[in-house]
């Protein structure tokens, strides 16, 4: 009895072994990691600066400017921030109006001699007449009321509409072209200015 248990034990004993034998490795691939293919690292990013190329616009030249060149001798004054100001808007308003450079330098020129780039108001004793504003204009003789001809934009476009009215205004000396507009006593008194005028506007046409 005893030999037939330990031939019993036995042949148990060996069956377990084999089956665990070919059950092993299957149950150790299973336990083991799948094998994986290496991360593909992700593709550099290259920073590119952006370089700005954008120059400001070049000046406008002296052949639009001053195409007739200057008369006489060229007169000066050293302006304030309100003067260039006022400058800055006599050509902000020129092209507002559809108007090149050369009329610019016509109502900068006119200004620099009517009141040297301020803005009015009433002088009392020393007014002439109603005159007013940068160019001097006059309630009176129809440029608009005190308020509007006192406002940088309105007196500009106002000069500006006079000058388009004269013929051939672009193929005048500036005093000519600047007297028909204004109607002044000094009539040649305009062309001192031209070239301060197309200084100012070579600065700031384009600023």
């Amino acid at each position: 009895m005893n030999t037939m248990l330990r031939k019993t034990v036995h042949a148990f004993a060996g069956f377990a072994f084999a089956g665990g034998a070919l059950l092993g490795p299957t149950t150790a691939a299973l336990a083991s990691p799948a094998h994986e293919a290496p991360a593909t690292a992700a593709p550099a990013t290259v920073a590119v600066a952006q370089v700005k190329t954008d120059k400001p616009a070049p000046k406008p030249g002296m052949d639009k400017l001053s195409p007739h060149g200057v008369q006489g001798q060229q007169s000066s004054v050293k302006l304030n921030d309100e003067q260039t100001k006022n400058a800055k808007a006599i050509i902000e308003a020129t092209k507002k109006s559809g108007m090149d450079e050369r009329a610019a330098v016509v109502a900068i020129a006119t200004s620099l001699q009517e009141s040297k780039l301020d803005n009015l108001g009433h002088l009392g004793d020393m007014n002439d007449h109603d005159s007013l504003g940068l160019f001097q204009q006059r309630p009176s003789s129809g440029w608009g009321s005190a308020e509007q001809i006192t406002n940088p934009e309105y007196s500009t476009k106002a000069f500006l509409s006079g000058l388009k009215n004269v013929e051939g205004w672009k193929d005048m000396p500036l005093t000519d072209a600047a007297q028909a507009v204004q109607v002044s006593a000094y009539p040649d008194h305009y062309a001192q200015w031209e070239t301060q005028a197309a200084n100012l506007v070579a600065d700031h046409w384009n600023s």
